[in-house]
Protein backbone atom coordinates (compact mmCIF):
# COMPACT_ATOMS: atom_id res chain seq x y z
CA UNK A 1 0.00 0.00 0.00
CA UNK A 2 1.76 3.66 -1.58
CA UNK A 3 0.48 5.95 1.47
CA UNK A 4 1.03 9.72 1.10
CA UNK A 5 0.29 12.76 3.16
CA UNK A 6 0.63 16.05 1.12
CA UNK A 7 1.81 18.93 3.82
CA UNK A 8 1.66 22.51 3.58
CA UNK A 9 2.06 24.90 6.75
CA UNK A 10 1.63 28.64 6.94
CA UNK A 11 3.74 31.10 9.37
CA UNK A 12 4.66 33.90 10.71
CA UNK A 13 7.51 34.64 8.71
CA UNK A 14 10.75 33.36 6.67
CA UNK A 15 12.97 31.80 9.76
CA UNK A 16 12.25 29.86 12.24
CA UNK A 17 15.95 29.90 13.72
CA UNK A 18 14.67 33.98 14.66
CA UNK A 19 11.85 32.71 16.42
CA UNK A 20 9.24 32.51 13.15
CA UNK A 21 6.56 29.61 14.27
CA UNK A 22 3.54 27.57 12.48
CA UNK A 23 0.18 29.15 12.74
CA UNK A 24 -1.30 26.76 10.71
CA UNK A 25 -0.87 23.10 9.05
CA UNK A 26 -3.06 21.20 6.45
CA UNK A 27 -2.49 17.30 5.73
CA UNK A 28 -4.28 14.96 2.91
CA UNK A 29 -4.23 11.15 2.87
CA UNK A 30 -4.23 9.41 -0.37
CA UNK A 31 -3.72 6.23 -0.48
CA UNK A 32 -2.74 4.38 -4.03
CA UNK A 33 -3.32 7.74 -6.10
CA UNK A 34 -6.53 7.79 -4.62
CA UNK A 35 -7.95 11.07 -1.90
CA UNK A 36 -9.36 8.52 1.28
CA UNK A 37 -10.93 12.00 3.18
CA UNK A 38 -8.68 11.91 5.95
CA UNK A 39 -7.19 15.14 6.81
CA UNK A 40 -5.38 17.22 9.90
CA UNK A 41 -5.78 20.76 9.82
CA UNK A 42 -5.23 23.37 12.73
CA UNK A 43 -4.91 26.73 13.50
CA UNK A 44 -2.23 27.71 16.33
CA UNK A 45 -1.13 29.56 18.42
CA UNK A 46 2.43 31.06 17.71
CA UNK A 47 3.06 32.96 21.19
CA UNK A 48 4.14 35.54 19.06
CA UNK A 49 3.47 38.85 16.89
CA UNK A 50 2.82 37.25 13.37
CA UNK A 51 4.95 39.48 10.61
CA UNK A 52 2.71 42.17 8.43
CA UNK A 53 3.45 40.45 5.24
CA UNK A 54 3.02 37.00 6.21
CA UNK A 55 0.06 38.18 7.50
CA UNK A 56 -0.96 39.72 3.85
CA UNK A 57 -0.23 36.05 2.45
CA UNK A 58 -2.73 33.75 4.48
CA UNK A 59 -4.69 36.37 6.41
CA UNK A 60 -4.62 34.82 9.66
CA UNK A 61 -4.11 37.83 12.49
CA UNK A 62 -2.80 37.84 15.97
CA UNK A 63 -6.60 38.33 16.92
CA UNK A 64 -7.83 35.44 15.36
CA UNK A 65 -4.95 32.96 16.30
CA UNK A 66 -5.41 34.32 19.89
CA UNK A 67 -7.68 31.67 21.04
CA UNK A 68 -5.92 28.57 19.43
CA UNK A 69 -4.33 25.43 20.41
CA UNK A 70 -0.45 26.08 20.81
CA UNK A 71 1.56 23.26 18.65
CA UNK A 72 2.30 21.47 22.09
CA UNK A 73 -1.10 20.78 22.14
CA UNK A 74 -1.46 19.15 18.80
CA UNK A 75 1.80 17.53 17.70
CA UNK A 76 0.91 13.98 19.04
CA UNK A 77 -2.42 13.86 16.81
CA UNK A 78 -0.68 15.35 13.51
CA UNK A 79 2.74 13.43 14.49
CA UNK A 80 0.67 10.34 14.74
CA UNK A 81 -1.37 11.12 11.33
CA UNK A 82 2.04 11.59 9.67
CA UNK A 83 3.99 8.27 10.89
CA UNK A 84 5.22 6.13 8.44
CA UNK A 85 3.76 8.14 5.19
CA UNK A 86 5.79 9.60 2.24
CA UNK A 87 5.02 13.26 3.55
CA UNK A 88 4.76 14.87 -0.42
CA UNK A 89 5.57 18.95 0.57
CA UNK A 90 6.35 21.86 -2.34
CA UNK A 91 9.56 23.53 -1.15
CA UNK A 92 10.04 21.08 1.71
CA UNK A 93 13.20 22.30 3.05
CA UNK A 94 10.73 25.50 4.45
CA UNK A 95 8.01 23.31 5.87
CA UNK A 96 10.60 20.83 7.57
CA UNK A 97 12.53 23.74 8.86
CA UNK A 98 9.40 25.02 10.86
CA UNK A 99 8.32 21.26 12.17
CA UNK A 100 12.06 21.02 13.32
CA UNK A 101 12.10 23.89 15.27
CA UNK A 102 8.80 23.45 17.16
CA UNK A 103 9.82 19.69 17.84
CA UNK A 104 12.94 20.68 18.86
CA UNK A 105 11.23 22.98 21.47
CA UNK A 106 9.68 20.25 22.65
CA UNK A 107 12.66 17.65 23.05
CA UNK A 108 10.70 15.76 20.34
CA UNK A 109 12.61 14.04 17.31
CA UNK A 110 13.38 15.47 14.33
CA UNK A 111 10.39 14.79 11.41
CA UNK A 112 12.74 12.71 9.94
CA UNK A 113 12.48 9.77 12.46
CA UNK A 114 8.62 10.20 11.86
CA UNK A 115 8.12 10.51 8.26
CA UNK A 116 9.56 7.35 5.80
CA UNK A 117 10.15 9.66 3.13
CA UNK A 118 9.53 13.41 2.46
CA UNK A 119 9.02 14.34 -1.49
CA UNK A 120 9.85 17.92 -2.74
CA UNK A 121 7.42 18.52 -6.02
CA UNK A 122 9.60 21.77 -6.42
CA UNK A 123 12.43 19.88 -6.59
CA UNK A 124 10.71 17.76 -9.12
CA UNK A 125 9.53 20.57 -10.96
CA UNK A 126 12.60 22.15 -11.36
CA UNK A 127 13.75 18.60 -13.20
CA UNK A 128 10.41 18.58 -15.38
CA UNK A 129 10.57 22.37 -15.93
CA UNK A 130 14.30 23.65 -15.86
CA UNK A 131 14.52 27.29 -16.28
CA UNK A 132 10.92 27.92 -15.94
CA UNK A 133 8.53 29.37 -12.38
CA UNK A 134 7.60 26.29 -10.09
CA UNK A 135 5.63 28.10 -7.53
CA UNK A 136 2.46 26.12 -6.76
CA UNK A 137 0.60 28.88 -8.79
CA UNK A 138 2.80 28.69 -11.44
CA UNK A 139 2.47 24.74 -11.44
CA UNK A 140 -1.53 24.96 -11.04
CA UNK A 141 -1.71 27.19 -14.14
CA UNK A 142 0.59 24.95 -16.19
CA UNK A 143 -0.77 21.78 -15.24
CA UNK A 144 -4.84 23.26 -15.46
CA UNK A 145 -5.43 22.79 -12.06
CA UNK A 146 -7.95 25.39 -10.89
CA UNK A 147 -6.94 27.45 -8.14
CA UNK A 148 -9.46 30.48 -9.26
CA UNK A 149 -10.58 29.99 -5.72
CA UNK A 150 -7.28 31.22 -3.70
CA UNK A 151 -7.66 34.57 -2.33
CA UNK A 152 -5.62 33.81 0.54
CA UNK A 153 -2.72 30.99 0.75
CA UNK A 154 -4.22 28.41 3.39
CA UNK A 155 -2.39 25.36 4.38
CA UNK A 156 -5.30 22.50 3.68
CA UNK A 157 -5.99 24.34 0.66
CA UNK A 158 -2.78 24.43 -0.55
CA UNK A 159 -2.22 20.84 0.53
CA UNK A 160 -5.39 20.08 -1.52
CA UNK A 161 -3.94 21.80 -5.09
CA UNK A 162 -0.59 20.30 -3.93
CA UNK A 163 -2.28 16.85 -4.50
CA UNK A 164 -3.46 17.49 -7.91
CA UNK A 165 -0.39 18.70 -8.99
CA UNK A 166 1.28 15.67 -7.56
CA UNK A 167 -1.02 13.51 -9.29
CA UNK A 168 -0.32 15.88 -12.99
CA UNK A 169 3.55 16.12 -12.12
CA UNK A 170 3.56 11.96 -12.30
CA UNK A 171 1.65 11.82 -15.27
CA UNK A 172 -1.16 9.87 -13.29
CA UNK A 173 -4.95 10.23 -13.51
CA UNK A 174 -6.40 13.37 -14.43
CA UNK A 175 -8.47 14.24 -11.46
CA UNK A 176 -8.73 12.83 -8.04
CA UNK A 177 -11.54 10.86 -6.41
CA UNK A 178 -12.62 9.57 -2.99
CA UNK A 179 -14.25 6.45 -3.95
CA UNK A 180 -13.52 2.34 -3.90
CA UNK A 181 -12.18 0.67 -7.30
CA UNK A 182 -15.10 0.04 -9.71
CA UNK A 183 -13.32 -3.46 -9.69
CA UNK A 184 -13.78 -5.55 -6.40
CA UNK A 185 -11.67 -8.18 -5.29
CA UNK A 186 -11.60 -11.53 -7.24
CA UNK A 187 -13.97 -9.36 -10.61
CA UNK A 188 -11.97 -8.44 -13.64
CA UNK A 189 -13.03 -5.03 -15.80
CA UNK A 190 -13.60 -6.35 -19.67
CA UNK A 191 -11.54 -3.99 -21.80
CA UNK A 192 -12.85 -3.91 -25.05
CA UNK A 193 -9.66 -5.06 -27.79
CA UNK A 194 -9.93 -2.35 -31.31
CA UNK A 195 -8.39 -2.58 -34.40
CA UNK A 196 -5.99 0.26 -34.39
CA UNK A 197 -5.32 -0.17 -38.14
CA UNK A 198 -8.50 0.67 -38.99
CA UNK A 199 -7.24 4.12 -37.45
CA UNK A 200 -6.43 6.96 -39.80
CA UNK A 201 -4.70 9.44 -38.03
CA UNK A 202 -3.84 12.67 -39.86
CA UNK A 203 -0.45 14.10 -40.04
CA UNK A 204 -0.32 17.82 -39.47
CA UNK A 205 3.41 19.76 -40.74
CA UNK A 206 4.35 22.55 -38.27
CA UNK A 207 4.45 25.84 -39.83
CA UNK A 208 7.28 28.33 -39.32
CA UNK A 209 5.75 29.97 -36.40
CA UNK A 210 5.82 26.20 -34.87
CA UNK A 211 9.34 25.47 -35.67
CA UNK A 212 10.68 28.69 -34.13
CA UNK A 213 8.84 27.86 -31.09
CA UNK A 214 10.13 24.27 -30.77
CA UNK A 215 13.47 25.86 -31.23
CA UNK A 216 12.92 28.47 -29.07
CA UNK A 217 12.22 25.85 -26.41
CA UNK A 218 14.72 23.65 -27.59
CA UNK A 219 17.44 26.77 -26.59
CA UNK A 220 15.69 27.18 -23.56
CA UNK A 221 16.23 23.69 -22.00
CA UNK A 222 20.17 23.81 -23.57
CA UNK A 223 20.70 26.98 -21.41
CA UNK A 224 19.45 25.69 -18.35
CA UNK A 225 21.24 22.81 -18.61
CA UNK A 226 24.59 24.16 -19.46
CA UNK A 227 25.05 23.22 -22.59
CA UNK A 228 24.69 19.67 -21.63
CA UNK A 229 21.41 18.38 -23.35
CA UNK A 230 21.76 15.35 -25.66
CA UNK A 231 20.37 16.45 -29.21
CA UNK A 232 23.93 18.85 -29.48
CA UNK A 233 25.86 16.17 -29.57
CA UNK A 234 23.85 13.81 -32.03
CA UNK A 235 23.38 16.85 -34.34
CA UNK A 236 27.10 16.90 -34.34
Amino acid sequence: MSRQIFLDTETTGLNPESGDRIVEIGCIEMVNRRLTGETRHVYLNPERKGNEEAIRIHGLTDAFLADKPKFAEVADDILGFLQGADVVIHNAAFDVGFLNAELKRLGRQPFHTVAARVTDTLLMARELFPGKANSLDALCKRLEVDNTHRTFHGALLDAGLLAEVYIRLTRGQDSLVIQADEARPGQTLAVPQLDLASFSLPVIAPDADDIAAHAAVLADLDKASGGKTVWRTLAA
